[in-house]
Order: structure tokens, then sequence, then C-alpha cells
């Protein structure tokens, strides 16, 4: 790979990277823009260490989905939809309800802190000019 190839994909990384974060403060409908990014050069990496980072974050996005499906899913199901099962439980259906909330939210949360991880754990290797493990 030629030195340009190459400052031109660690430079991509760092846009897809800054997108990751950037979505956060879009409520996450950015999202979608920056795993586009990482499928379509994906390739040109191949047999680099840059690979890495392109799986990385494709790794992240579809395991952060998955996870935060899975809280959302909880949270509906726990709450009947709109909250109306808590309230109208009484005894132990209340109380199920409230730690199957408790879980989603749970759930949610460590997706959201995990998902920051990963993308802060990247983009300082991809600063450090070296592969994600």
């Amino acid at each position: 790979m030629t030195d340009d190839k190459q400052r031109t994909l660690i430079t991509y990384n760092h846009i897809t990277y800054l997108l990751y974060v950037v979505s956060y403060f879009t409520a996450g409908l950015l999202w979608i823009v920056p795993i586009v990014m990482n499928y379509t050069k994906r390739h040109d990496a191949d047999g680099t260490w840059l690979a890495t980072h392109f799986d990385w974050q494709i790794k992240t996005f579809w395991y952060s989905i998955v996870l935060f499906a899975i809280g959302g899913m909880l949270l509906v199901f726990a709450l009947g939809g709109l909250g109306v099962s808590v309230m109208a439980d009484s005894g132990n259906g209340a109380i199920g309800s409230i730690l199957l909330t408790g879980l989603g939210l749970l759930i949610m949360a460590f997706t959201f802190i995990w998902h920051l991880y990963r993308i802060v754990r990247g983009w300082i290797a991809l600063t450090d000019n070296r592969p994600v493990p």
C-alpha cells in the first residue's frame, strides 16, 4: 500500500470515528453514515493494520444495535408498551415489571458506555498508528 493511500484511509477512519461521536448528539440518527462508509472502504484496507479499524467499527455498530434492541424490548415488554401495566398491576406483577424495566435500562446504559469506550479506544489506536486488538 502506498503512503498516500494509507494516509487517505487513516483520514477516512478519523472521519468515521468522529461521525460516531457526533451521532451521540443527533440521538443516533447519524449512526448509519459511518457504518455505510466502513462497508464501502473496508476492502481497500485488506491485509493492513487499518483493516482492524474497519472491522472494529463494524462490530461495535452491530453489537451495539443488538444490545440496545434487547434493552429496548425488555422495556417495552416490562412496561406494557406505555407503562400501563406497572400502574395497573398489583403485587408481584408490578415488582416483576419494575425489575425488567431496570434490567432493560441497565442494558441500554451499558451499551451506551461500551459503545463510547470502543470508539475512544479505537480512535486512540488509530491516532497512534497501530491496529485495534
